[in-house]
């Protein structure tokens, strides 16, 4: 299991370290695929422009939940970082399913392995994470964490669905993944 150890640096170290990792929550998910970096200097943060009741869990402490909706639609996990108080984490934007693909298929509407997880929306959906996972521990159910098991090659490029700072290569894949919620153009 991944401890706060893991999360207490720097969020650039933290989210290419998190791609082949497994993300279960009450036992759903798979390996991560995709994420990206925020930190509190990063315009495109949500902890940019200082604590609000939104993004309270943003600031730690690092090993934590940050759960919010895109759009009023969507929700999106992200993990945070570094130190407490300070805005960094990482948005998970993929997995490849291989836990709980029957009830993903269910609570997505689709049977496509490749459609369940593509995207920090359709991730959330099949993984049933909600605002009440927001500052839950993630050393602790419902969520687990497994390191990654062997060597994954880990690519970077610029983060999408955003529109400041979105050339920052903080978007980490790994190679060669047909779960991404897009296809990455290496830095």
């Amino acid at each position: 299991m991944l401890g706060t150890d893991f999360f207490a640096r720097s969020v650039h170290d933290v989210a290419p370290d998190l791609i082949g990792v497994t993300l279960l929550i009450d036992g759903i998910g798979g390996r991560i695929v995709e994420a990206e970096a925020y930190d509190h200097e990063d315009p495109a943060s949500h902890g940019y422009r200082g604590r609000t009741e939104r993004n309270a869990s943003m600031f730690g402490p690092p090993g934590h939940a940050y759960v919010y909706r895109s759009y009023g639609i969507h929700w999106c996990l992200n993990l945070v970082c570094e130190e407490e108080g300070v805005a960094n984490a990482v948005l998970i934007r993929a997995i490849e399913p291989t836990y709980g693909l029957d009830e993903m298929r269910k609570r997505r509407g689709v049977d496509d392995p490749r459609l369940l997880c593509s995207g920090p929306g359709k991730l959330c959906q099949a993984l049933g994470v909600t605002r009440e996972h927001d500052g839950l521990p993630l050393d602790r159910p419902p969520f687990e964490l497994r390191p990654r098991e062997g060597h994954v090659e880990v690519v970077a490029g610029p983060r999408i669905g955003i529109t400041r700072a979105a050339e920052l290569p903080w978007r980490y894949a790994e190679t060669g993944s047909r779960y991404l919620s897009r296809a990455l153009r290496p830095a």
